[in-house]
């Protein structure tokens, strides 16, 4: 009986070296190949810095562009590496599936505003203080010009641009920022004839805290301005004003226009339906409405 077992255990020892043998010496027709690259890309058409052919063409000419690629051979975390260093991407990642696909992610950054320096430089800023080269992006964004230079625009423009865009008021009613040679901060906004000064952006030395008193002087200024635009514009007229002051606190100075200019001060002027005056005009008497109720629920 154990000599039986011993020539089974022999016949199956044999069988299993002779397989091992076989799938040893394969042919290589049966390494898988990559078939197909799936290329996604958030927010594709809103920014439009990237699409699909520039991905590749950023892999191609790392020589890593998966396409026909031996499925082993294909690095997912190299490809990630290459992608994250573009300065428009955001997040990349990548993955290989069983049936010879790869699967390629990208988040693009977001502009912010996009600067035009006196000085001639033409870039973007994100909204973590990056800069993004220039681009084809196009896309209405707020300009900022004048005495820029690019550590002040990561550091004091960013946080500036950030606050004005979390208002849905100010985000569409400011048209451009400029930097006065003093570092004064000037907005044009879209309705109205007037040039507002901001007065000068507070100072600070860390990032943090330049970000937290940036952000409060730029609330309290576009706050007291907003009330002004409600009880005062709303009144005399958006375009009767040249330069509207706002650099000192619990105070607006005016300047109004030269006479000889027969600016119109009764009432804006005519817009189409849906424009910004529409829109300016809508939060405007919404915010005075919800002004009035609180204060007959108060009584």
């Amino acid at each position: 009986m154990k000599k039986y077992i011993i020539i089974l255990i022999d016949i199956v020892l044999a069988v299993y070296l002779l397989l091992a043998v076989t799938a040893f010496n394969s042919p290589k027709e049966l390494v898988k190949k990559c078939t197909k690259v799936n290329i996604n890309i958030t927010d594709e058409s809103t920014y439009g810095f990237l699409d699909a052919n520039e991905i590749k063409a950023i892999l191609t000419k790392k020589g890593i562009y998966p396409l026909e690629q031996d499925l082993d051979k294909i690095s997912p975390r190299k490809i990630e590496s290459v992608l994250r260093n573009s300065p428009f991407v955001n997040t990349a990642e990548c993955c290989k599936t069983t049936d010879g696909h790869v699967l390629i992610y990208v988040t693009q950054r977001s502009p912010l505003v996009r600067i035009k320096s006196r000085n001639g430089d033409d870039y973007y800023i994100d909204e973590n203080g990056g800069i993004m080269p220039n681009s084809k992006y196009t896309s209405d964004l707020i300009i900022v010009t004048g005495n820029v230079s690019k550590q002040f625009a990561r550091q004091y423009i960013s946080a500036l641009a950030n606050t004005i865009m979390k208002s849905d008021f100010w985000r569409n009613q400011v048209e451009q920022i400029n930097v006065r040679q003093d570092f004064g901060i000037e907005i044009v906004p879209r309705v109205g004839d007037h040039i507002i000064f901001l007065g000068y952006l507070p100072e600070a030395t860390t990032q943090q805290k330049r970000i937290d008193e940036v952000t409060a002087y730029t609330n309290e200024k576009l706050d007291r301005l907003e009330k002004f635009y409600i009880y005062g514009l709303k009144e005399t007229g958006w375009n009767k004003y040249e330069t509207i002051d706002v650099q000192f606190r619990n105070q607006i100075i005016c300047k109004k226009h030269p006479q000889q200019t027969k600016i119109q001060i009764a009432t804006p002027p005519e817009q189409k339906p849906g424009s910004i005056h529409d829109m300016a005009a809508g939060i405007l008497d919404g915010q005075e409405k919800k002004q009035e109720q609180n204060k007959k629920q108060n009584n």
